[in-house]
């Protein structure tokens, strides 16, 4: 790892935030930006703090002692990769109703959500044959890698997911009362609220992957892993591979949807421009802009790679 430049921290918490506090953490934050090398993509609400930061290991050492002051020490729920490169291109700090997404109002997952599962009990839990296992990520997370056997709710985004419950979770189960339901997402914050969710609704025997699936690869020996694929991620690296290293997907500017090395040899992608995902989505105009796009990043990256061999 000395080779490593930059460390990368993806972390939540929920706790009754405060917005005056909000404020005053955010201002610091951009303070510590503008004397240090910090990036990265932070949420708060009054519900919390999620997001992920990347610098290196001295500035996140700062950045992290100023959160556990902010929140009282609360648990972060701490996931750490590293990269050669940077991941974001600036620290951006979002204020929001809500640190991830869901759309409703009366749950509280700082106060009741499942019970956490640990990777090694993950995997007994999996190989129980009473538990269904839900992946709450959205669909194109999903398509690129998920533990075996899990259900895939097929949504857009998070907030379509209640709908899914009401509308398909009970078919999924033999017995409410008796059934395991154990769910996971990348880094935990989708699965602890949905676990919120689900007893508010008052099902029974829920449990969640602690720290994710970034978690539970930094965990589990190849040999024991269940996980099958690459896990998605919200940044530069797009996904990262068993090892937590960057993966082989890219992304299509264009549409947004992960990418495969084997999608990138179809005849209908064009890098920047289309993909097989989006081939029937865009107008024209849409792509001559798209087109002119990528003839600047592609004019920048010449220029970058002059610039370094002078």
């Amino acid at each position: 790892m000395k080779d490593k430049t930059y460390k990368i921290v993806s972390l939540y918490s929920f706790f009754p935030f405060q917005e005056k506090l909000i404020l005053e953490l955010k201002d610091q934050l951009l303070n510590i930006e503008n004397k240090k090398d910090l990036s990265g993509l932070l949420i708060f609400a009054s519900e919390g703090i999620n997001g992920t930061i990347c610098a290196e290991n001295n500035v996140i050492e700062i950045v992290i002692n100023l959160l556990e002051k902010f929140t009282d020490k609360k648990n972060l729920n701490i996931k750490v990769s590293f990269s050669k490169k940077k991941i974001f291109k600036k620290l951006k700090i979002k204020i929001k109703n809500e640190i991830v997404t869901m759309g409703v109002s009366d749950i509280n997952p700082s106060q009741d959500n499942g019970t956490y599962i640990d990777s090694i009990n993950w995997n007994k839990l999996l190989k129980n044959q009473n538990t269904i296992v839900i992946d709450t990520r959205n669909h194109y997370e999903v398509s690129i890698g998920t533990f075996k056997n899990s259900i895939n709710p097929n949504t857009k985004n998070f907030s379509e997911f209640p709908k899914w419950v009401d509308d398909h979770l009970e078919s999924h189960l033999e017995n409410k009362d008796s059934t395991n339901i154990a769910m996971f997402c990348t880094g935990g914050i989708r699965c602890e609220k949905a676990t919120s969710l689900l007893k508010k609704k008052g099902y029974k025997n829920i449990y969640h992957l602690q720290g994710g699936i970034l978690q539970y690869l930094d965990d589990i020996t190849e040999e024991k892993n269940l996980f099958e694929g690459e896990c998605f991620v919200f940044d530069k690296r797009v996904a990262l591979d068993h090892e937590l290293e960057k993966g082989s997907y890219s992304i299509c500017h264009a549409c947004g949807m992960p990418v495969s090395i084997q999608d990138q040899k179809r005849k209908e992608y064009i890098e920047g421009i289309q993909c097989h995902f989006c081939i029937n989505q865009f107008s024209d105009d849409d792509r001559k802009r798209f087109k002119e796009r990528q003839k600047q990043i592609d004019r920048l990256k010449v220029e970058n790679h002059k610039s370094i061999k002078d």
